[in-house]
């Protein structure tokens, strides 16, 4: 598959409307859900609160995990206070909206899960937003390393690369799909759908970023996005285990009367 090279500021363009598309339609999904099961609206205090952190804390995780990513960058470009804000991370937008709630949890005094309610959101946010990586092509870096099979992707240089922004949606669609068509089961411990959500993205990024390029390698030749993920991934699978374990005994429960 051939393609063209955009201009920076056209591609620019292109990621940062995919993006703004991507945050506004995920926005108007966890409205409507929450409407749908007759839970409280988003402009309700804490629910308000919860959302707001959500946003602050992807934001910050998003600046924070991409120049782990791109340490080297900060060198030259640390005296630049715009460059501050560039960059974006999945991954680190949802570890800081992650961290952002259970903050504004606290806070607010809320004790029962409420990340069910963003997996449908996010499976939406993170399929539009690689669109416009895809379509954002050599300018935005998140395609993968060169390779032979046929549905390489010349991103207008003449060298055929993974598709990974393709893989990202592929994965996001079918993974998130499967755990919502499982959630009559998952339902039984309240959050276990964003965790499973949560964990089986972040195991994805750890392989799938094996086949990218690293813009700066750490111990094992290892991007900065797959120390995170591993690093998350042991901190967080603790409670995705407790949680399945629950939800396994509670099905069984139900089954057998």
């Amino acid at each position: 598959m051939n393609g063209i090279v955009l201009s920076a500021k056209v591609a620019q363009f292109i990621h940062s409307s995919f993006e703004w598309l991507g945050l506004a339609v995920g926005v108007q999904m966890y409205r409507l859900l929450r409407h749908r099961r007759g839970a409280p609206g988003i402009f309700e205090t804490n629910t308000y609160v919860v959302m707001l952190a959500c946003i602050l804390g992807s934001a910050i995780g998003n600046k924070l995990v991409f120049w782990f990513e791109y340490p080297h960058l900060w060198a030259t470009r640390a005296h630049d206070v715009a460059a501050w804000f560039s960059g974006q991370s999945i991954v680190g937008g949802l570890l800081g909206g992650l961290v952002g709630v259970e903050v504004a949890k606290r806070i607010v005094g809320i004790s029962y899960s409420t990340g069910d309610d963003f997996v449908l959101p996010l499976m939406a946010g993170t399929i539009i937003g690689r669109i416009g990586c895809f379509l954002a092509g050599l300018h935005d870096a998140t395609y993968g390393s060169a390779t032979t099979l046929p549905w390489g992707v010349n991103f207008g240089d003449g060298v055929l690369r993974h598709p990974t922004q393709v893989y990202d949606m592929l994965f996001v669609a079918l993974w998130g799909g499967w755990l919502w068509h499982q959630r009559a089961k998952l339902n039984s411990q309240s959050g276990l759908l964003f965790k499973g959500y949560l964990s089986g993205y972040l195991v994805w990024r750890l392989l799938v970023d094996s086949i990218k390029p690293v813009p700066y390698a750490y111990l094992w030749q290892w991007s900065g996005i797959q120390w995170v993920c591993l690093v998350a991934l042991i901190l967080y699978l603790p409670f995705v285990i407790h949680a399945v374990i629950r939800a396994s005994i509670h099905w069984r429960i139900k089954n057998n009367g």
